[in-house]
C-alpha cells in the first residue's frame, strides 16, 4: 500500500522511541464531516454507544461503557492525528447518533454510523467498545474483524498482536469473525476493539483509569500501524 512517507517516517519514530505515555492526545481533529485530501490516509474511530445507550456498565462500579468507548477512542485520535493521519470521528460527545431517543433509535444511530463511515472515504475503520460475560472470570481485549475481509484479519491480525503483548495481558488470544453491523459498512479493512470485559473487576479497574486507557489504546494505534509496515 501507499503510504506518505512523512507519516511513515513520524510513525517509525513514535514506535521506536515507545513515546505512548508521553504523546500529547492532541485538539479533536477532524469532525465527522471531515473529509480527505489527496494522499491522506482517513482513519475512523467509532465511539460506541452514546447518549441513552450506555451500553454494559461496569459490575462493580456501574461505569458506562459507552464513556470508556468515547475517552479511548479521544485518545487513539489524539495519536493517529499526530502521526499525519486524517482522522474522523463518529461520535465526538457523550450523546447518541440516533435524534430523538424514541423508538429505532438504536438502528437510526447505527445508520447514521455507516453513512459517516461510507461518506469519509475511510481506509480503515475502528470501533471501540468493550466486553461483558455472565462469567465473571473471563477478561482481557479481543479484537473482531468481519468473515471473508483478509485485510480485515491481517489489521485485526496486527492489533490483537499489539495488545496480546502488553504486561497486562493475562491470556494471549487470536482475532476473531464476528458478524457486526459496524463491520459491513465499507470494504476498507474494519474492526470492533472489545478492550476488556466490564464483567471482571480486574479489567474494570484496569479499564476505569485514564492511564490505562492511554496504554491500550497507544497498543491498538501501534497495532493499526504496523499494519501499514
Amino acid at each position: 500500500m501507499i503510504f506518505k512517507k512523512s507519516a511513515v517516517i513520524t510513525l517509525a519514530a513514535l514506535i521506536a522511541a515507545g513515546v505512548a505515555l508521553g504523546l500529547c492526545a492532541g485538539a479533536l481533529a477532524s469532525s465527522s464531516s471531515a473529509s480527505a485530501s489527496a494522499g491522506e490516509k482517513v482513519i475512523v474511530i467509532d465511539a460506541g454507544h452514546g447518549g441513552v445507550d450506555a451500553g454494559v456498565l461496569g459490575r462493580t462500579s456501574s461505569v458506562k461503557e459507552s464513556d470508556i468507548n468515547l475517552a479511548v477512542a479521544r485518545k487513539l485520535q489524539g495519536y493517529f492525528s499526530e502521526a499525519g493521519f486524517s482522522v474522523v470521528m463518529t461520535r465526538s460527545s457523550n450523546g447518541g447518533l440516533y435524534g430523538v431517543p424514541n423508538s429505532g433509535f438504536k438502528m437510526r444511530d447505527m445508520k447514521k454510523r455507516r453513512e459517516i463511515i461510507e461518506g469519509s472515504g475511510a481506509e480503515m475503520v475502528i470501533s471501540v467498545h468493550q466486553n461483558f460475560c455472565p462469567l465473571p472470570s473471563r477478561r482481557g481485549a479481543q479484537v473482531f474483524f468481519r468473515q471473508g475481509s483478509e485485510t480485515g484479519k491481517e489489521l485485526a491480525d496486527s492489533i490483537q498482536s499489539a495488545l496480546n503483548d502488553m504486561p497486562e495481558c493475562v491470556k494471549k488470544t487470536d482475532a476473531l469473525t464476528g458478524d457486526y453491523y459496524i463491520l459491513k459498512c465499507t470494504e476498507s479493512p474494519s474492526v470492533i476493539v472489545e478492550c476488556g470485559f466490564l464483567s471482571n473487576a480486574e479489567d474494570e479497574a484496569l479499564l476505569s483509569t485514564e492511564e490505562y486507557r492511554t496504554k491500550i489504546a497507544y497498543a491498538v494505534f501501534k497495532g493499526a500501524v504496523s499494519y501499514y509496515g
